[in-house]
């Protein structure tokens, strides 16, 4: 089997496509967006880095063929001066749908978020929304995987709980009083690699998230206690948080909004855990941490 992999040198994708070289025979195109980005692939006969572009199904679909299975991993939860949740978000996935269905891909596979919906009043579950209405709409085999906080090595959630859990003294929005449902990285890749084995005529809408609910100060103060650290966690208030991100975004044209805060601070919560329907044993939550801090010390 042959995947293309959109967005393969993110966080998940380097997981995914260590996970490939070391356990699989699968060969991957592996879609990046410039020649810095390819120098964070794996060198492996199994990977063939090329430089995509979204501005043009047609020559996308081009750089993508041959993959049996198309994985859509690109996508930002921060804007910036030169991209946007429309651009990155919405229209690139339109790009991905369009060049799959110029190649009658078998299966494409969407990475969402919990919480996505075209009708929310949160401008990146928006977006996330909208560009899972694509694909529903786009007549394909397919999979749509809402995540939540993703945990694992060298992941923006793990180097940010890291970050706060070696602080004797520590301030977080809220308090951390918000829940998540912390997923293990290579839980979410195995489940990827499920979906593009299977077999499908339309699209399907999966929520994957970890095996236990836990609020954001529990978490640091639990990885905290695993590092023998007592943290002390104070609390910035949301509405001060929001009033200086809305100062600073727009002088600086991105960075962290309050729609960013909104989704940070977001109760993770689902009706249905897909974990049985992906055929998935969850990883539990210490063993996800034991992870990331055997990954941390040998560093």
């Amino acid at each position: 089997m042959k995947i293309a992999i959109t967005g393969a040198n993110s966080s998940v994708g380097l997981n995914l496509l260590k996970h490939i070289v070391s356990a699989t025979d699968i060969n991957v195109i592996a879609g990046v967006r410039s020649e810095r980005a390819m120098k964070s692939l794996p060198s492996s006969p199994q990977v063939d880095p090329r430089i995509i572009s979204y501005q043009d199904p047609a020559k996308l679909a081009a750089t993508l063929e041959g993959a049996d299975c198309i994985v859509h991993l690109a996508g930002i939860l921060i804007e910036d001066k030169n991209t946007s949740y429309q651009s990155a978000n919405v229209d690139a996935t339109e790009a991905v749908v369009k060049a799959a269905q110029q190649l009658n891909t078998k299966h494409l596979v969407f990475i969402s978020v919990v919480g996505a919906g075209a009708d929310s009043a949160n401008a990146y579950f928006r977006s996330k929304g909208l560009a899972e209405e694509i694909v529903n709409k786009s007549g394909l085999p397919a999979s749509i995987i809402r995540t939540p906080i993703l945990l694992g090595p060298n992941t923006a959630g793990a180097s940010s709980i890291i970050g706060a859990a070696t602080q004797s003294r520590t301030k977080i929005l809220g308090g951390g009083k918000y829940f998540m449902r912390p997923l293990d990285i290579d839980d979410l890749n195995q489940a990827i690699l499920n979906c593009c084995d299977g077999e499908s005529t339309k699209a399907a809408l999966y929520e994957l998230v970890g095996p236990e609910p836990i609020s954001y100060r529990d978490l640091i103060q639990k990885t905290g206690s695993m590092m023998n650290n007592n943290v002390e966690i104070g609390s910035v208030p949301i509405f001060l948080a929001k009033l200086v991100a809305s100062i600073s975004s727009r002088i600086k044209g991105g960075g962290i909004t309050p729609t960013v805060i909104d989704v940070i601070t977001m109760d993770e919560v689902v009706a249905d855990n897909a974990d049985g329907t992906l055929n998935i044993t969850l990883t539990p939550l210490q063993n996800t941490l034991e992870k990331i801090l055997e990954h941390k010390k040998n560093k």
